[in-house]
């Protein structure tokens, strides 16, 4: 599955979230490492999920960039 994150830069690192599955959240030095993070974050959400009998979210938000 390919999830919509959302990365920020907060004071001195980057923040990441994954609106589809609330929670979801990781923090890195750099944009790669976040990146890093939060795909791994990502897979142990869901493996959580499952392990407890719940469900795993579909995708559904979407990402894009618009000019203002």
């Amino acid at each position: 599955m390919r999830y919509a994150v959302v990365i920020e830069k907060a004071n001195g690192n980057y923040s990441a979230y994954v609106p589809d599955l609330p929670g979801c959240v990781a923090t890195g030095d750099t944009v790669a490492s976040v990146e890093n993070e939060i795909r791994e974050a990502i897979r142990f959400h869901i493996e959580g999920l499952k392990q407890d009998g719940l469900a795993v979210p579909d995708p559904t938000s979407i990402a894009e960039y618009v000019d203002a």
